[in-house]
């Protein structure tokens, strides 16, 4: 180590930028914050290249006086709070003074307002990276910052961000929730010359989560209301029959500021609890409104994290405002006790016709019987060396337990097969066998029409091509909308939307394509979805089919994303369990 000394202004200034600015997102956020805390009522967001190369953000807010523009970008200087004492009692978005240096400091920047009471405005840049240059320019009351050229002299930053679509993604899903936390506000986004989202600004919440949603979701969007005086809890939550499978749906605002709060999750999902399936999690926009000095937001250079004075308070009020509203509109599900009998007119009653394309709408791809704990502890016994044999021996089928589970006797031993898992590695070997020609469509008898969130559309839109490929054909039909004309032949039958959203649901930029490409992973993905669930009764053909079908598989013993489909239970192993050749 050499000697210490006393870093320089600009280095600095890089460190505290980086601790700020972590992404092209993390810029529209300070500049759209600011622009909120100067009372706009219209905010525009325009960029390039995801951001790197341009993020302008215009309002027609109360502007920043001329003599005041050179302070606006100095460090540590802010106009909304005096004194320590003042950080307690925070009712701002912004409130550190740092926003405008850490971003002056890694890209290059330009400010130009006017305030609404002065003739003139002002015009301050930096292009150098080294001094500001002020002048006076005329102009609309408001301000306009335009960031150019994100990271160029800290190239190594560049390196980390993510691909174009994911920083592209994470800034209109940024506005998105701006424009649910301020309905009165209307905002634009624009990606280059394209429009991707615009509120009206009326104050209609539930307009926006048309928007976002789409009308049939929006309608359903359940209201919540909850006052225990000061604090107040409202917005929506999402019924039971509607559910994700991630938790990135689930919305908190605090006093305005969208946070991240592990402990208000947990209490958004403990009211669900018993409700919706294990795996499953509910869309939700809910707004805090609590006293200012009830939360302490100077916890994090980004301002997304808050502390409650009584966070156990905070759990218990929001579980209690989400229970409230899913008993007020949402009857409790029971479980049908016929589903128990074995009388064989009810097991008639239940079967349904397995095909490749059934039971899309059901999100239950969980085995409904779980199993025993001493089974868990033996299951490294119990399950031989699946790669010992590429293929399958020839199985004779004998029936299915619990309606989950298909029993196949073999020349080695007894097969419990996964009918889920194995109806997945079918449809998914035969949908890529089709790709080295061109998957046969089937066209549907009316398009449909499909309304995404922002963030979604964006994912989609990029995926089309994809899509294509795999016997897809959609098109764009107005902001966020897509028109699905026709489906891969394979999978005729099943709910084009449902297929559709869990493209963009599930799928992640950064997991690694099985087999190398991303048109495997998102067949997989569809592939899961549409193959048949268990606890759902299958024929005895239907049984026989799906056997023989697996028999067929080049990689019979797992499923597309690696779970086994089957569990071997070799003669040897029957012989032991029951003493014919000692005990295991």
């Amino acid at each position: 180590m050499g000697k210490i000394k006393v870093l320089t202004d600009e280095v600095a200034s890089q460190i505290a930028a980086g601790e700020v600015i972590e992404r092209p997102g993390s810029v529209v956020k300070e500049l759209v914050e600011n622009a909120i805390d100067a009372g706009a009522s219209q905010i525009t967001v325009r960029i390039s290249e995801a951001g790197k190369k341009l993020i302008e953000v215009s309002d027609n807010g109360n502007g920043i006086p001329y003599e005041e523009l050179e302070l606006a970008v100095a460090r540590h200087a802010t106009s909304k709070l005096q004194k320590a004492s003042d950080l307690f009692k925070i009712q701002t978005l912004g409130f550190r003074g740092e926003a405008l240096a850490s971003i002056a400091s890694v890209s290059q920047i330009s400010l130009l307002s006017k305030h609404k009471g002065e003739e003139l405005g002002g015009k301050i840049e930096n292009l150098d990276g080294k001094a500001f240059q002020v002048s006076h320019f005329g102009g609309p009351d408001g301000t306009s910052v335009v960031v150019r050229n994100l990271f160029y002299n800290v190239p190594a930053r560049l390196k980390f961000l993510k691909s174009d679509i994911t920083e592209k993604q994470k800034i209109s899903s940024l506005i998105t929730k701006f424009a649910l936390a301020y309905p009165n506000i209307r905002f634009h986004l624009y990606n280059e010359r394209q429009l991707l989202l615009q509120s009206s600004g009326n104050g209609d919440r539930r307009e926006i989560l048309t928007q976002i949603y789409g009308v049939e979701i929006a309608r359903q969007m359940l209201e919540v209301k909850f006052e225990d005086h000061p604090y107040l809890i409202n917005g929506f939550i999402s019924p039971i029959a509607i559910t994700r499978s991630n938790r990135r749906e689930i919305t908190f605002f605090v006093n305005g500021r969208w946070i991240q709060d592990v402990a208000l999750n947990s209490a958004l999902l403990k009211s669900y609890h018993t409700m919706i399936m294990v795996g499953r999690y509910p869309i939700s926009v809910l707004y805090l409104d609590f006293p200012a000095d009830f939360v302490d937001v100077n916890v994090h250079p980004t301002k997304a994290e808050v502390r409650f004075s009584k966070p156990d308070l905070v759990f218990s009020m929001v579980q209690r405002a989400a229970r409230r509203a899913l008993l007020a509109y949402s009857p409790v599900p029971e479980i049908s006790q016929s589903f128990w009998k074995s009388d064989s007119k009810v097991q008639h009653d239940n079967e349904t016709q397995w095909s490749p394309a059934t039971m899309l709408n059901n999100t239950d791809d969980q085995p409904m019987f779980s199993q025993s704990s001493q089974v868990d502890n033996q299951e490294d016994n119990l399950v031989e060396n699946l790669e010992r044999r590429k293929h399958l021996p020839l199985l004779r089928h004998i029936g299915q337990i619990g309606a989950t589970y298909i029993i196949a006797e073999g020349p080695d031993g007894l097969y419990l097969i996964d009918q889920h898992a194995a109806h997945e590695r079918i449809l998914f070997e035969k949908m890529m066998s089709q790709m080295s020609n061109l998957i046969p469509s089937q066209a549907l008898l009316s398009p449909e029409i499909v309304q995404l969130p922002l963030h979604q559309a964006v994912l989609l839109q990029e995926k089309l091509s994809i899509l294509d490929k795999l016997g897809f054909e959609i098109s764009e039909f107005g902001p966020n909308t897509f028109q699905v004309r026709a489906i891969p032949a394979l999978l005729t039958g099943i709910n084009p939307l449902d297929a559709i959203r869990v493209v963009v649901e599930d799928f992640e930029d950064d997991e690694k394509p099985l087999g190398g490409m991303v048109e495997s992973i998102i067949a997989a993905r569809i592939c899961k979805r549409a193959a048949v669930k268990g606890g759902q009764v299958l024929s005895k053909e239907e049984q026989r089919t799906l056997i023989e079908n697996l028999e067929q598989c080049d990689a019979p013993r797992t499923c597309p994303h690696g779970r086994p489909t089957m569990i071997h239970l070799s003669v040897d192993l029957l012989e032991r369990q029951f003493g014919r050749k000692g005990s295991l």
